[in-house]
């Protein structure tokens, strides 16, 4: 059976066989005996994105660790939940993500935000006290590619001016976006402004194959 550590577009973690492309956690919310989540979803708020392998480190899968093991189909999918990339194994991106996540908050890009300062932000963005996703409308022609919006009934990632429906085994084929009127966001209100000020995340490979 598989384990219930799968984090989809909106945030929940759900059970499927399919693994992803990319690791992340939101600290301990599993039993290790049972391998069961417990009833939070989060022990912190610096929720991250990870690479699958670094430096042959090695545990058993939501076993006696720091931290629970959650899975995401790729970056894109990641961000539309609320996770950062992580400073640790993945210097270099959560650098440029900062950057990009700075330029677009603030006239003054040049200024000091910790890490912890925008898991804080982040987390008033992703999340409302009753664990339900934050979301918000906005025009079509002002979201930048990598934005996950919910339309016509699903997770849809926007990608070089097309529409590709989520799925856990990847995305289904592309779809013209459309140019008019609006449409709600999954993506974080801030993490969007750091798509558009330059950051581009890793998407599935589906992207790349037509779907």
């Amino acid at each position: 059976m598989p384990l219930q550590n799968r984090v989809n577009p909106e945030g929940a973690l759900i059970a499927i066989e399919a693994r992803g492309t990319f690791m992340g956690n939101r600290g301990i919310i599993h039993d290790p005996q049972t391998k069961q989540l417990l009833k939070r979803r989060w022990q912190h708020q610096a929720w991250i994105c990870c690479v699958l392998s670094f430096k042959d480190f090695q545990h058993p899968i939501m076993g006696r660790s720091a931290y629970t093991e959650l899975f995401f189909l790729d970056e894109a999918t990641a961000l539309s939940a609320g996770h950062r990339p992580c400073a640790y194994c993945r210097r270099n991106d959560f650098n440029a993500f900062k950057s990009a996540w700075m330029a677009g908050r603030y006239e003054d890009p040049g200024r000091f935000v910790s890490a912890p300062a925008i898991d804080r932000q982040l987390h008033r963005e992703r999340v409302t006290r009753v664990r339900e996703q934050v979301r918000f409308f906005a025009r079509w022609t002002a979201l930048p590619d990598g934005t996950m919006v919910m339309y016509e009934g699903g997770p849809m990632l926007l990608w070089c001016s097309q529409l590709y429906l989520w799925s856990a085994q990847g995305y289904a084929a592309a779809r013209a976006r459309p140019n008019e009127g609006e449409v709600q966001v999954l993506t974080p209100r801030s993490i969007v402004a750091a798509l558009r000020a330059g950051y581009s995340p890793v998407v599935h490979d589906s992207l790349r194959t037509g779907g």
